[in-house]
């Protein structure tokens, strides 16, 4: 009995982030659909770019939506904000799927490192953050979305690794991802002090 208690546990926690999993199923499907909306807004709109670089809240946008409604809520949410988010406005280009793919991906490790990690102490939602920063950077940054696009578009011309140094420094990917990161570390500590949403992810 306690091993099929301790299974719901894990599958809830893969659901469900701690805000949402004792709510009732009415609150959980608001939850559900306003991030989904919020991702959708996020592809829309929150794009920019300054030289070479281009600028976008997606990665903030995409940890705070796994750490809000949970590891596999989110990951759905934010490949289908991309989706819709292409479908409104795709700037004459091609479908890229694998962008979605780490978008949902960051959702997972972000909502399962915040809500399924048990690390307690005064630093432990910071040493959570930090473990998001790094992960969700080395497997979506890099490992998906530069992987991919080496594959596609250089893979004839240039060896990976001189790609990824390219597309981080010249084309500026890893000054957008230390925005996001920092936006992060300033969002979530907030949202953790809200005490009368009962908004509790530390």
């Amino acid at each position: 009995m306690s091993e099929r208690i301790k299974e719901t546990s894990v599958w809830k926690t893969l659901l469900f982030s701690r805000l949402l999993v004792e709510k009732r199923h009415s609150h959980k499907i608001a939850y559900i659909a306003v991030m989904t909306a919020f991702v959708v807004v996020a592809n829309m709109f929150f794009e920019f770019k300054l030289a070479d670089t281009q600028f976008s809240l997606t990665i903030v946008v995409s940890a705070l939506t796994g750490i809000i409604i949970g590891p596999l809520f989110g990951f759905s949410a934010c490949f289908l904000g991309d989706l819709v988010g292409f479908l409104y406005n795709s700037g004459g280009f091609a479908y890229m799927p694998w962008i979605g793919i780490a978008m949902g991906m960051v959702a997972l490790i972000s909502g399962f490192i915040v809500n399924g990690l048990n690390i307690k102490g005064k630093f432990g939602l910071i040493i959570k953050l930090v473990l998001v920063a790094l992960l969700t950077f080395l497997i979506c940054t890099v490992g998906i979305n530069t992987t991919a696009f080496w594959i596609l578009y250089s893979k004839m011309k240039t060896d990976y690794f001189t790609y990824v140094i390219t597309r981080l420094f010249a084309q500026g990917q890893i000054f957008n991802s230390l925005f996001n990161y920092a936006l992060l570390f300033i969002i979530v500590p907030t949202l953790n002090r809200i005490k009368p949403l009962k908004i509790h992810l530390s």
